[in-house]
């Protein structure tokens, strides 16, 4: 199956389980983010098939699950380009999403393309995730938080689980290296209050967007007041 027809096979797919005014304004935001990575390095990836199957699909691969079904507000913590924040936020109006990033040049332009195809439930925020962890207005304040290949789990944990409120999950979008990397965030998981309740692999029917994984972690106990350490602090000496 060439590129072309898988398209088409996602396209009827997101017309079907989200309608058409939201399978329109995915691909319209795509297109819109692939003529600004022309300017600005947003993507690696150039190619609108690839890039339809890797960014939009790939990002809405959780919108289905209970747990999402279930939140009313989410933090997507790295969102780069707006992933995988903007196109679960195209397709849930109806839940409230941050989207948070170290760099205020993606954000303005998350904020210019969302005023374009009318999405109004997405707010953006210039901060680091653990100085965002350490204040009352963010802290165990989310249903959700979502993360999607910025960094290694025991990291990522220690940025994201402060955000969760009890009872709310912390959703990692991870590939091949997920058990490795559950294997090393066991002891940061449990510390900063998090159980691994389940995990999912991602595998659409033509396989275009096989291997990922869902890694789903629950808050069952809240966060210890030292953490989230400074800024740094995770990436240098990761909780083991």
């Amino acid at each position: 199956m060439n590129p072309a027809e898988k398209t088409g096979i996602l396209i009827k797919e997101l017309n079907e389980r989200y309608g058409e005014d939201k399978t329109d304004k995915l691909t319209k935001y795509i297109d819109m983010i692939l003529d600004k990575n022309q300017h600005i390095n947003l993507t690696a990836v150039r190619d609108r098939d690839e890039a339809l199957q890797k960014h939009i699909a790939d990002s809405l691969s959780c919108s289905l699950m209970e747990e999402y079904e279930n939140a009313e507000r989410i933090a997507d913590i790295g969102t780069g380009a707006g992933f995988p924040g903007v196109p679960l936020a195209i397709v849930s109006p109806e839940k409230q999403f941050t989207l948070v990033d170290s760099l205020n040049k993606r954000l303005r332009i998350i904020d210019e393309l969302c005023g374009e195809i009318g999405v109004d439930n997405v707010t953006t925020l210039h901060s680091r995730a653990e100085d965002m962890g350490r204040t009352e207005e963010h802290r165990e304040n989310y249903d959700i938080c979502v993360s999607r290949a910025v960094a290694s789990l025991d990291v990522l944990c220690e940025w994201c689980l402060p955000l969760v409120r009890k009872g709310g999950y912390f959703i990692a979008y991870k590939g091949e290296n997920v058990s490795r990397e559950t294997e090393d965030a066991k002891k940061a998981i449990n510390v900063l209050g998090g159980k691994i309740v389940d995990t999912r692999t991602i595998q659409s029917d033509d396989e275009s967007i096989s291997g990922h994984v869902l890694l789903i972690i629950k808050k069952v106990k809240n966060t210890p007041a030292k953490y989230p350490r400074q800024a740094g602090t995770a990436r240098k000496n990761p909780i083991r």
